[in-house]
């Protein structure tokens, strides 16, 4: 017999909350009902993050070691005082996507198994023209966390340096995230010009530890990730708990407590005491609004010193004046052949010949399936090109241990190879489906001796995310690409 659910009362309305015993965070023994009270005892503080802005769910319905998916769209059978804002996407598409009010609204999203809340960076009443910036502090492989802080403390430095006021807080897993509430007078567009040229002005003041750039294989210490700015990305908003063994949680902090703070000390266990003693740390970020203008001005001086713009991510329509979007290590002639009409032309031919793939590869798998036979794994395309950097790719997964799982397999066979990588030159990538994450894996054999670098081999895992699709869910085509019909 299944379970009843349990009806609380919260902010003057009913929310049912389905299966509260279930376990989400096994490790500790953290229950559904833990985690609804969790919120509810920090709800001030989360509203404050979320409230009046529309949000994607990210929803664990088998807890935080299950698979997670995105729900951009509001569930139908939400009760009626819930709020919905309406989205656009590039394709010409909308989404109702939920807004928050109140705790009532809060409670009813986690019992749909949200463990973290993902709001977008603008109001329900503006959905154009964002109210905060977010510096994202990324660190990359092998950063040890007091670097993190340092770089926290430089970034508020250039933050102060323009007139602006940042609230910093853990981001709940291995960086720290600093938001900044901001006039509505800009575009999406141009507030991430802005926190590109606040990116570059933090790696110039501590070049030895920040970095602005966005290919991973030319990162070191910690990198201001601009594109957190972009529009239709999301982060984790304050008091959100993160999908961790620990359940740890996205803390706010006073500016006082960044260089001494530990990402472990704030979990689902600690934090409540906390803000019951000393309330929320962000609690002035609403009336702290800012100008862009003096970093829009920093932006244009760059630009007049040739550092005009940075990558966008891969999901992105190529923007006017965006650099080529090639690696590094796959980059085979100057900057600007790539933006020729010859070379549009061939970024065409190759779009039609990726359409192409990938319906030859659906035929190569549906073939493989119906006479009983393992489906075929396949080399990657960077497999035969000779590169700047050697950058090989090792596995694509549905989740991020059976990608390093892959990893470990390789490692087996190639130990001095192995043996000489720095932390680094693992690169561990969460690249966006259709509505969760898959994740790949590359080495960077810059460090291994060119005698003993192996060549590109099959991969050890070959997951097609698209498998069933008529073709990728990427920005400018369908956000939901249609699953093709059986038989």
């Amino acid at each position: 017999m299944a379970p009843q659910p349990e009806v609380i009362t919260v902010a003057g309305r009913e929310v049912s909350i389905t299966n509260p015993d279930k376990v989400f965070f096994p490790k500790i023994g953290v229950t559904k009902r833990d985690l609804v009270e969790y919120y509810l005892a920090v709800a001030d503080g989360a509203l404050r993050g979320v409230r009046d802005r529309p949000m994607a769910l990210k929803r664990f319905v088998n807890g935080a070691e299950g698979e997670a998916f995105f729900q951009k769209r509001a569930p139908d059978n939400r009760p009626p005082w819930l709020r919905v804002a309406t989205l656009s996407f590039p394709s010409g598409r909308t989404a109702d996507e939920i807004v928050l009010d109140d705790a009532a609204g809060l409670a009813w999203i986690v019992n749909l198994g949200c463990i973290d809340l993902n709001p977008h960076p603008v109001r329900s009443d503006d959905l154009d023209h964002p109210d905060e910036l977010r510096v994202d502090l990324d660190p990359v492989p092998g950063v040890e966390w007091p670097q993190i802080r340092d770089v926290a403390m430089v970034a508020k430095e250039a933050l102060e340096a323009v007139g602006l006021v940042g609230w910093p807080k853990t981001s709940g897993s291995r960086g720290i995230h600093i938001n900044v509430r901001i006039e509505r007078r800009w575009t999406y567009p141009e507030v991430r010009r802005a926190a590109l040229a606040l990116a570059r002005d933090v790696e110039r003041r501590a070049p030895a530890i920040a970095t602005s750039k966005w290919w991973k294989e030319e990162r070191h210490g910690v990198f201001l990730d601009y594109n957190q700015n972009a529009k239709d990305r999301t982060v984790a908003s304050a008091y959100s708990v993160r999908p961790l063994p620990d359940a740890r949680v996205s803390a706010p902090l006073a500016w006082a407590e960044v260089p001494t703070c530990e990402a472990e000390a704030f979990t689902i266990a600690t934090v409540p005491r906390r803000f019951a003693e000393i309330g929320d740390p962000g609690a002035g970020i609403d009336e702290a609004v800012g100008s862009l203008d003096a970093l829009l001005e920093l932006s244009r001086r760059d630009e007049a010193e040739g550092l005009g713009d940075a990558p966008w991510p891969p999901n992105y329509r190529k923007q006017e004046g965006e650099p080529p979007r090639v690696q590094p290590s796959k980059q085979r002639r100057a900057a600007a052949d790539y933006d020729t009409p010859e070379a549009e032309a061939e970024r065409e031919k190759n779009r039609a010949a990726m359409e192409r793939r990938f319906a030859a590869e659906a035929e190569r798998r549906a073939a493989a399936k119906v006479a009983g036979s393992p489906i075929p794994s396949k080399p990657t395309p960077t497999g035969r090109r000779r590169s700047t950097m050697p950058v090989i790719e090792i596995s694509r997964a549905k989740t991020k241990a059976e990608a390093l799982e892959g990893l470990e397999r390789w490692k087996g066979r190639h130990p001095d190879a192995a043996g000489a990588l720095e932390e680094a030159d693992v690169l561990v990538d969460g690249m966006r489906g259709r509505s969760s994450l898959w994740y790949r894996v590359r080495v960077n054999l810059t460090h291994v001796p060119e005698a003993d670098r192996p060549e590109q081999e099959a991969l050890e895992v070959d997951y097609d995310p698209w498998a069933g699709y008529e073709w990728p869910d990427q920005s400018g085509q369908l956000e939901r690409a249609p699953r093709k019909r059986s038989g």
